[in-house]
């Protein structure tokens, strides 16, 4: 087979495999977006307050893990297409808050599970692309994917969530570990991509269903 034609396959391959993971990148921030902007005018917040922490929520995560793989200035500042997207998701709230605030709790808890899923995916991925080993891929999955819910917490002036309920990081940790235990074994990136990200989802809405919560000392 002529090499170049090789090359040729293995740039088409790297180039979906970029565009999948900014898709993903995208999809959870702008839910997470959403899910900051709830939860600041829920605890009364601006709009200017309300985009900020739309912004924190969305980002924030992904901002610390970047710092952590030396992939510096992180990408969520280096393109101006992630503050966008977070903004986009912050203002339509601002401009839907009525029937936001109507929204069923259960739609809301899918979201925040769709979100973790899209960014715990992302998250190893990228730890991956920087050649960390796969023990360290799942564990900025679980920064990436926690990192944004924790500083909205920590704005609101609450406990983060992530520290005393809910099955949250360990559904993140656990995608990532399916996605990197699958590649390792040598199966397709894109599949165990999509399979991670289901057992993510799957792990973070059966455990709040069924009310699974990590046990706490007395």
């Amino acid at each position: 087979m002529d090499p170049s034609a090789v090359a040729g396959t293995q740039a088409g391959t790297d180039g979906r495999e970029a565009r999948l993971l900014l898709g993903l990148d995208f999809a959870g921030t702008y839910v997470f977006a959403v899910e900051g902007a709830i939860a600041a005018i829920a605890g009364g917040l601006d709009p200017l307050g309300v985009l900020v922490l739309s912004f924190a929520t969305a980002l924030g995560g992904g901002i610390l893990r970047d710092l952590l793989i030396g992939a510096t200035p992180p990408n969520s500042i280096r393109d101006e297409r992630y503050a966008l997207v977070a903004f986009a998701g912050g203002a339509t709230v601002l401009f839907l808050h009525r029937f936001v605030t109507d929204v069923p709790p259960l739609l809301l808890v899918t979201l925040d599970a769709a979100g973790l899923s899209l960014f715990a995916i992302a998250g190893a991925r990228k730890a991956l692309d920087f050649g960390l080993r796969p023990l360290m891929a799942v564990l900025m999955a679980a920064i990436t994917g926690s990192g944004g819910g924790t500083l909205r917490d920590l704005f609101l002036t609450h406990v983060p969530t992530v520290l005393r309920a809910d099955i949250y990081a360990v559904a993140a940790m656990t995608g990532a570990f399916v996605m990197v235990g699958g590649q390792r074994l040598g199966w397709p990136s894109r599949t165990m991509a999509l399979v991670g990200g289901a057992s993510c989802f799957a792990l973070r809405m059966v455990s709040v269903w069924r009310g699974w919560n990590l046990p706490h000392f007395p």
